[in-house]
């Protein structure tokens, strides 16, 4: 199934195999993968290249469905409901686990370029609250994920 039919039926609520329940995290980490980059008004080469290695190294997959799944999530990326109906699919479909992975590797596309952008830090305050993620738990990932990233 293509990457904006996957979406479609995520968004429409219609019932998910188990595998494609797999499909569908990765999908929607991609999209808020790209709305956190851009959200400071531009995706950075940086940006793009870590969210690319996240989509290959972290979510698994080959280069050539990490370059096709970014280009759609930043097609989709402009709908002003969007990172709503993400949001509420993701709490919706994924335990607590699974969210908290999301969450993080929104972080690490946060403090990609070395910088942690106000508004990206913003939207994940948002992010967090819709994906029913406690202040505390977020506080320990973005820790985590700053100080990894201070390491590298």
């Amino acid at each position: 199934m293509s990457i904006l039919k996957r979406l479609g039926s995520m968004l429409k609520g219609e019932p998910v195999a188990e595998a494609q329940k797999v499909e569908n995290e990765k999908l929607a980490a991609a999209v808020l993968m790209v709305e956190v980059a851009a959200n400071d008004g531009q995706i950075s080469r940086v940006e793009r290249e870590h969210i690319l290695h996240l989509l290959e190294n972290k979510l698994g997959l080959p280069a050539a469905d990490a370059l096709e799944l970014f280009v759609e999530a930043i097609a989709t990326q402009n709908d002003s409901n969007h990172i709503l109906s993400f949001t509420r699919q993701i709490k919706h479909h994924f335990d607590e686990a699974g969210r908290e992975h999301i969450l993080e590797l929104l972080w690490e596309v946060v403090f990609a370029d070395g910088v942690e952008d106000h508004y990206e830090s913003n939207l994940l305050r948002r992010v967090t609250g819709l994906l029913y993620i406690s202040d505390k738990r977020s506080g320990h990932i973005r820790k985590k994920v700053k100080a990894r990233a201070e390491s590298n």
